[in-house]
């Protein structure tokens, strides 16, 4: 049986996307385990859904948490999991901090195949700059040359990746839901008591910088009317001051964070999902946010930004509005459009759209890469 490890540089705790390709793989017939970080009150061994988890103990994470301390932290676990894991049959890197393990790992079995997993547009994040964005670029450029296959969320990341390193296009693979049939849910007009007559806007997700939070708070304070409310469900750097907003104007709302086996019933229970990623990194200009296909996945119209592969899903499939641009105003116009359209057609389009963008048609192009690495 084939052995994949599939390195992560976090703790395994909500991501849905290495859990998704590791299910699929294992009912493949793939032998997997998920290699990730070790934090304290977590299992350093256990089973998620099935999936063997290694949480890798580190002698260095009481150590200080400047430059110094996370860069020898960050050695010891590439060194535990290197020691550990180099005798897979294929090392499966997410993100590039973990792609150098699956390279060096290659210097000691000649047999290993790597696969990069690139999550985003991994050397253009909001979290990156100066000299240690310099570093993640050099980086990439010389690892990259040494990995069997690539795969990545956007065609237009897809597309960048080839420019600058001129590799075989990498494969799609989406962070799609696993497909849902719906039974609408109202969970949020009981929780909140909000009217039939209201119109109830989402916001799903990481409620931090960059992802269009405060333009959204600050659209609906500006609203005089209460035909439509907001509910912001997730958690982040922002919530503190959305449970001050939620106590101060009665059209706004705040629900915590959801595990993800019931999050789709709270989704269905919106009449629309917004998803206002802003323009502030080359990795948000070309995302393919989950949080929109999960709107899809609960056949919840959306709001997105004006950004070019949303904007291209959208206009191809007509299953919501496009803000012209992330300001407050262009957000107000696209809400009060939205209001505006034709139920029937939007619902008509999503449930043809959730049949395409779900988690079964994206693992068909994952195992055709893994297929692929023995040809």
């Amino acid at each position: 049986m084939i052995k994949i490890a599939s390195v992560v540089l976090n703790n395994f705790t909500n991501d849905s996307r290495v859990l998704k390709e590791n299910i699929t793989l294992q009912n493949a017939g793939y032998d997997v385990r998920v290699v990730a970080l070790h934090q304290e009150e977590l299992k350093e061994y256990e089973e998620v859904q099935g999936i063997p988890v290694h949480r890798v103990k580190l002698s260095t994470m009481n150590w200080s948490k400047n430059m110094m301390g996370s860069l020898l932290k960050y050695v010891e676990w590439s060194y535990r999991i290197i020691r550990e894991y180099k005798s897979s049959d294929i090392m499966h890197c997410n993100d590039l901090n973990a792609l150098h393990i699956g390279v060096i790992s290659k210097l000691f079995n000649k047999n290993l195949k790597v696969v990069y997993d690139a999550h985003e547009y991994e050397t253009e994040t909001v979290y990156l700059s100066g000299i240690k964005k310099k570093l993640a670029k050099i980086s990439e450029k010389f690892l990259i040359k040494y990995v069997d296959k690539t795969i990545t969320v956007s065609d237009a990341i897809a597309e960048e990746y080839v420019r600058l390193y001129g590799i075989e296009k990498p494969l799609l693979v989406l962070n799609t839901p696993v497909y849902k049939k719906i039974e609408k849910k109202d969970i949020f007009r009981e929780t909140f008591n909000i009217t039939k007559e209201q119109t109830i806007f989402l916001y799903q997700g990481n409620l931090s910088k960059g992802r269009g939070v405060e333009v959204v708070l600050e659209t609906f304070k500006a609203f005089e009317n209460r035909d439509n409310v907001v509910v912001f469900m997730g958690y982040g750097e922002f919530e503190s001051y959305i449970l001050k907003q939620e106590e101060e104007y009665e059209h706004i709302f705040f629900h915590k964070a959801v595990s993800p086996d019931i999050l789709l019933d709270y989704t269905s229970s919106a009449d629309f999902g917004i998803s206002m990623i802003e323009d502030v990194c080359l990795s948000y200009r070309y995302c393919l946010p989950n949080k929109m296909f999960e709107y899809i996945m609960a056949e919840v119209p959306v709001i997105v930004s004006n950004l070019p592969e949303m904007k291209k899903l959208l206009e191809q499939y007509e299953v919501g509005v496009i803000a012209n641009d992330n300001s407050e105003r262009a957000l107000k116009e696209a809400i009060l459009k939205a209001s505006n359209l034709d139920k029937e057609s939007l619902s008509k389009n999503i449930k043809c759209v959730k049949e395409i963008y779900n988690w079964e048609e994206q693992e068909k192009v994952l195992l055709e890469l893994y297929r692929g690495l023995y040809v």
